[in-house]
């Protein structure tokens, strides 16, 4: 062993990371990620490695390495982690996001689970393997990306279009919003494995009317035909479907708990799921949600153009039907464009990765169980799928029972638990030598 195991580095790297501010407003207007790359990269080069950055626009940088396997005939392991994160405004939290600071327990800054977290307990996984000699039973390409939370145009997908060779020979990979625990009671903890994530479409809707004097009747109103439709939208219940993914999680969940769920009464079930229940029922369904509005520059001026922005999510095999819904409800009014889409993605929750996940964290948590589940949001993991590699999201956090953890992604006050970085460590060094 190495003088510092990667269980006593973990922390500091995840502050160090933190403190970088790497906050992504989608514009290439903010500090960008190179420092962040650098940081990796310098982490990486100390013990041995010899990483790469890729720079896709001025600041806005990725690391990337491959590590030997004892068996290069094997097919390798990605594990992919985006150093960027979205803004914070340091007034609204209690301490201040860019700080790192330790208090009651956990470590606090903007990044902390989403997803800083998961690149420092990769980094100290790796540079602890590397100091004691400890190859991975196959290739491990490890990547540190930009952009994820703007769709990752200039981090996963600049990589997947312009260097597909980085993942030569590449089938699986892990990446974030996954191996989270959620205690069922003191005989059973879940850890939330996630096997899918719906796909996007954030869109632009126009409505053209009139313009003319605000003094005046007017019956071609921009403004009000896009509210109305907007309104329509906002308010629409999206029909539940009962996904894969979702079958296969509430059988899981129906055995936990000893009691059969009924997926058409999701209500019941999602009252008894706790922190987990927002990040459960976005996967229940298609989501269209208005985001922003806009027309108009002067009082007593209607405007000849309205528009407004939304934030739709589809699940897998029902992105037809979603776009078909909201073109009946928004009307023929207004245009709709999309401004990024992306696909749905789902796997199965089996084969030898998914037990390699099973037996670590049984080894470092008896009453773990991996369950499968569809995340609501989308990840780099999007890009990756286009190259044939099979993504899981598996960051292994053992949260303490009382932390709303749905509300750390992007929310004020988000912080990670000192004790859950440090069991991640030891899951995903246990991981590894099984994957």
């Amino acid at each position: 062993m190495g003088s510092l195991r990667g269980e006593d580095e973990v922390v500091d790297l995840c502050r160090d990371l933190i403190r970088i501010d790497t906050s992504n407003y989608g514009d290439h207007s903010g500090p960008g990620e190179r420092r962040a790359a650098e940081y990796v990269a310098e982490k990486l080069a100390e013990v041995g490695l010899e990483p790469e950055i890729f720079e896709s626009h001025p600041g806005r940088a990725s690391t990337v390495v491959r590590i030997e396997g004892e068996d290069r005939s094997r097919p390798g392991l990605l594990i992919h982690g985006h150093t960027d994160v979205v803004p914070a405004n340091a007034a609204d939290w209690t301490h201040d996001p860019f700080s790192g600071e330790i208090a009651d327990g956990c470590v606090w800054g903007r990044g902390a689970v989403d997803m800083k977290d998961m690149d420092a307990m990769t980094l100290a996984v790796v540079r602890d393997r590397m100091r004691s000699g400890r190859k991975p039973p196959r290739d491990l390409v490890l990547a540190f990306l930009a952009d994820e939370e703007a769709g990752g145009t200039w981090g996963a997908r600049h990589l997947v279009d312009n260097h597909p060779g980085l993942f030569e020979g590449v089938t699986e990979a892990i990446g974030e919003v996954g191996g989270f625990s959620f205690t069922v009671n003191e005989k059973l903890r879940l850890y939330l494995v996630e096997t899918a994530q719906k796909g996007m479409h954030w869109m632009k809707l126009t409505v053209d009317g009139t313009a003319g004097h605000g003094s005046m009747i007017h019956r071609d109103n921009a403004i009000t035909e896009l509210s109305e439709a907007v309104g329509r939208l906002g308010r629409h219940e999206f029909p539940i479907r009962v996904t894969k993914t979702l079958r296969h999680f509430l059988d899981e969940l129906s055995d936990a708990l000893g009691t059969e769920l009924d997926p058409e009464n999701m209500d019941e079930t999602l009252a008894k799921l706790g922190g987990i229940a927002k990040l459960i029922g976005a996967s229940l369904k298609n989501t269209a949600n208005p985001t922003q509005l806009g027309a108009g520059y002067k009082v007593n001026v209607i405007p000849g153009q309205a528009t407004a922005h939304v934030d739709g999510r589809f699940l897998p095999g029902y992105e037809e039907e979603f776009l078909a819904d909201l073109d009946r409800i928004l009307g023929p009014r207004v245009r709709r464009e999309d401004v990024h889409a992306d696909k749905a993605l789902e796997t199965t929750f089996d084969g030898a990765l998914v037990d390699a996940m099973q037996t670590a964290l049984s080894a470092e948590d008896p009453i773990a169980r991996a369950v499968p589940y569809m995340l609501s949001a989308g990840t780099d993991a999007k890009s990756f799928d286009d190259l044939g590699i099979r993504c899981f999201g598996f960051s292994p956090l053992q949260l303490p029972p009382e932390l709303d953890f749905a509300g750390m992604f992007h929310g004020v006050d988000e912080r990670v638990p000192v004790d859950g970085l440090k069991f991640g460590v030891r899951v995903l060094d246990r991981f590894l030598d099984a994957s």
